[in-house]
């Protein structure tokens, strides 16, 4: 019974469901897909290094030597899986964009392990730190396995650990996984309420899409000072959450044959233009851009589109063969949306 109330209560204040964490998925997902590409390039350089350094006595670093050829294959599964798992399902979209996450940061756990093992004791903890320190503040995860990780990590450097620092260097580590954990429970506490605020936005905002687009805040259609910025906003409405890259963007808003060095200039300022109109209008968390990758959270805002996709039969209805009409590219999405009409009717 303790158990079942402790885990009542710790789900009532830090529990968030996978679907309200699907947007936190792909920033997690955007995350490894550079981080693992970082560590790919530090353990091939590593593996080079041994290579050419220690050619005729290899066999006395050849742990090392596999240490960094497992990190090159874990890192290279993280960063393929983190590129193959951009397109996902919103319901399962959390779970699978974050599994790459954990890979990572159990590898650097890892890291942090052998550094210790290997006689480097303070680099070895520091490893450990920085990791820890790095993925609160930069990724969205579950607080339990976060401790989980770093409570094996601890434990299976505990004798190294005591050797170098003694008893007081330990209870040292030990008081840092703490502040650590509670530093990850606070934050998934703030996620938590922010995630409550957003819903309540998501009554004010929304987009109509079946005939011209137009996106509407209090009752008000927002207006943005640039035309291309409301075809823009469009188009990462219609990808539903989905990143999509400049050049990506700049070959919707001015052709295929537009490129990034000609129009580079003119696609900054429709990103000016719409992060400055929605911070004007007080608009939170919709309008996203992180490491070139541009998108919008479909969970803060009503949509036309998104209810017909998800088969509500009002919005069913309201389809009259018309889909965001001044925009050339909606076109072949037409067809699409008739064909899914016609099984839903």
């Amino acid at each position: 019974m303790i158990i079942k109330d402790l885990i009542e209560k710790y789900n009532e204040k830090y529990g968030i469901s996978y679907i309200d964490l699907a947007d936190a998925g792909e920033s997690n997902r955007i995350i490894v897909h550079i981080a693992s590409a970082c560590l790919f390039g530090f353990a091939l350089f590593c593996i080079g290094l041994y290579s050419i350094k220690f050619y005729s006595e290899l066999s006395k670093h050849i742990n090392s030597f596999i240490y960094y050829i497992v990190m090159l294959i874990t890192s290279s599964y993280a960063f393929f899986a983190s590129k193959q798992k951009k397109e996902q399902e919103r319901k399962k979209s959390y779970l699978n964009k974050t599994i790459s996450f954990y890979v990572l940061m159990y590898i650097l756990f890892a890291n942090a392990v052998f550094t210790v093992i290997v006689g480097a004791y303070f680099n070895g903890f520091i490893v450990f730190c920085m990791t820890a320190v790095i993925a609160v503040c930069t990724c969205s995860f579950s607080p339990m396995l976060f401790l989980l990780g770093m409570v094996i990590t601890i434990g299976v450097m505990t004798p190294y650990l005591y050797k170098a620092f003694g008893a007081g260097g330990y209870a040292n580590s030990l008081i840092m996984v703490g502040l650590l954990f509670f530093l990850s429970l606070y934050k998934r506490r703030v996620e938590k309420k922010h995630l409550l605020f957003l819903k309540k936005q998501k009554q004010n905002l929304e987009a109509k899409t079946f005939g011209n687009f137009t996106l509407i805040y209090e009752n008000k259609v927002v207006k943005f000072s640039r035309t291309k910025s409301d075809e823009l906003m469009g188009y990462l409405i219609y990808k539903k959450g989905s990143s999509v890259k400049t050049k990506e963007l700049i070959s919707v808003l001015w052709g295929e044959r537009a490129d990034s060095a000609r129009y580079g200039s003119s696609f900054r300022n429709l990103i000016v233009d719409i992060k400055h109109t929605l911070n004007e209008l007080e608009i939170q968390n919709f309008f996203i851009a992180e490491y070139n990758n541009f998108r919008i959270n479909p969970e803060v805002i009503k949509c036309d589109y998104y209810d017909f996709l998800d088969g509500q039969p009002s919005a069913i209805k309201s389809f009259a063969g018309e889909f965001m009409s001044q925009f050339s590219w909606a076109e072949e999405a037409v067809g699409f949306l008739e064909q899914k009409a016609l099984k839903k009717n």
